[in-house]
């Protein structure tokens, strides 16, 4: 059966460090750097290869897995039940607010209701075999980039959120989690009880640097997704940034290792979860975590305009 975070085994314990460091995840110490699973479709003709790339992952030390039915049409969910073990103490993170759409032109399509939330979360239950969703994200759809809430996907933020709380009384869902929110979002969601918030932030966009310091007093982790930008046609990449690149030349890393280790650098509930289907690159974002900037380095990367007001939400 697949392993929940609730395990007693610790990484440490067994000789494994946490990738990254550790953190703190809805009461949980979990590596600093995990894994995004939303890449494992692209491995979709090779099964034993995804498998082998999330056991890769924890063996590289990295006990937080992001990851959501509608990737790959539940084939992420499959790959992470038959790879990880009862013994790796892995902390499996899912999110709701989306459903597969195979054939449609876009692989997912909003499911914001709350009849379509709670079915959502019965079946990332069923998918990753367990009984109990540690953490499950709700993504809203209010901006982009990406898929846009339209019609009677126009769901308000309270009545989402009644039913996932009403999920964790029931004991399917241990804690909730925001991805894509705004401040105001978070600061009527806080009585809910929130254990993380996932957002578009990196080196070139840090439009949400209030939000973060916000989430770092109240305990929440901050979880940033695009957190290389490039992602969209429309969002600039990290690794292409002048700064990046001659800190990268200075210390022998790559861009994206310098982007990664920025963002571990901003704020002590900052966690990573990269995604890659290459186990090259899998190994060079753990390795990130070993990364350290002189002064003069962090302030020449601290100084790169931000860009998040350039990119259109709508």
């Amino acid at each position: 059966m697949l392993g929940t975070g609730t395990s007693s085994t610790d990484l440490t314990a067994i000789g494994l460090p946490r990738a990254g460091g550790a953190g703190t995840l809805a009461g949980h110490t979990v590596s600093r750097i995990g894994f995004g699973a939303m890449q494992l479709e692209r491995l979709h003709a090779d099964r034993r290869a995804a498998l082998a790339l999330v056991r890769r992952a924890v063996e590289l030390g990295a006990d937080h897995i992001d990851t959501a039915q509608f990737y790959g049409n539940g084939f992420a969910n499959e790959v992470i039940r038959e790879a990880i073990r009862p013994g790796d103490g892995v902390l499996v993170v899912t999110k709701v607010g989306g459903d597969p759409n195979p054939g449609g032109p876009f692989p997912i399509r909003p499911a914001q209701r709350p009849e379509e939330l709670r079915a959502s979360v019965e079946d990332n239950l069923r998918s990753l075999g367990l009984d109990r969703l540690p953490v499950v994200n709700l993504r809203r759809l209010d901006m982009g980039p990406g898929l846009i809430a339209e019609g009677d996907q126009v769901v308000g933020l309270d009545d989402q959120l009644a039913v996932l709380t009403a999920m964790r009384d029931e004991g399917k869902i241990g804690a909730i989690g925001l991805s894509n929110v705004t401040f105001s979002m978070l600061r009527r969601a806080l009585p809910a009880g929130v254990a993380c918030v996932q957002n578009a932030y990196n080196l070139l966009a840090r439009g949400d640097d209030d939000m973060l310091v916000a989430c770092a007093a109240e305990g929440i982790a901050w979880v940033p997704f695009f957190p290389l930008g490039g992602s969209f046609a429309l969002l600039p990449s990290v690794t292409d940034e002048p700064a990046v690149r001659e800190a990268a030349r200075s210390l022998d890393r790559t861009p994206a290792q310098v982007g990664l280790a920025w963002l571990l650098r901003r704020a002590p509930n900052v966690l990573l979860i990269p995604g890659t289907a290459d186990a090259g690159h899998l190994a060079e974002n753990v390795a990130a975590g070993s990364i350290t900037f002189d002064a003069a380095t962090l302030a020449a990367l601290n100084a790169v305009p931000s860009h998040s007001a350039d990119v259109p939400l709508r």
